[in-house]
């Protein structure tokens, strides 16, 4: 046996419909169910149009209008990364580790040296506390990072002219000092040459 059920309409439940909107361009009363932002500076505020003239305002709407090539390729580049800063790969581990050196060292008012400190010091310093191979090999050389080859060549030459053991009379500290010139080159030139 089946009993017959009450139908109940839902249509009770069915929320109100919104107001319809007007086509906001001037002399129009076609419902306004497309949306265009009012100007760049206020990309989240709109005009409500209709079919019709949401078309032609988007073929006359230009970004950029009113402004420079500069400016243009500013917001274009602010663009590429989402309107958020962006640094360089890198760059923070070396002004890192400055920062790590002018606190273990003592601050000065000198940029990438200590105020107590000579030129040779300074060096040695470099020398010793260098992390990498590549590190290491520029601290010989007595070169700072960013390097390219042909400057890295240029210093290794003008050291290896300067500490060669002919140069200096068969001294052993000089030759020792031109080893070490040349292991610093060979490994740079296996890293900036390929």
């Amino acid at each position: 046996m089946t009993r017959n059920r009450a139908r109940s309409s839902y249509d009770s439940y069915a929320a109100p419909r919104a107001a319809t909107r007007v086509c906001d361009h001037p002399d129009c009363v076609a419902a306004g169910e497309f949306r265009a932002p009012k100007s760049r500076s206020s990309l989240n505020e709109y005009w409500w149009f209709c079919l019709e003239h949401v078309r032609e305002y988007n073929r006359a709407w230009d970004y950029y209008a009113g402004m420079s090539t500069d400016q243009i390729e500013a917001e274009v580049r602010q663009d590429t990364t989402w309107q958020r800063p962006s640094w360089p790969l890198g760059k923070w581990a070396t002004q890192e580790r400055f920062i790590r050196d002018r606190v273990v060292n003592g601050f000065s008012f000198e940029f990438g040296q200590d105020t107590g400190k000579t030129k040779n010091e300074e060096k040695a310093h470099r020398r010793h506390h260098a992390r990498t191979e590549e590190e290491k090999a520029l601290a010989v050389l007595e070169l700072t990072p960013p390097v390219d080859f042909a400057r890295i060549k240029a210093r290794y030459r003008e050291l290896a002219k300067k500490h060669h053991p002919d140069a200096n009379g068969g001294d052993k500290a000089a030759e020792e000092r031109l080893k070490e010139i040349n292991q610093a080159y060979n490994t740079l030139k296996a890293c900036y040459a390929a």
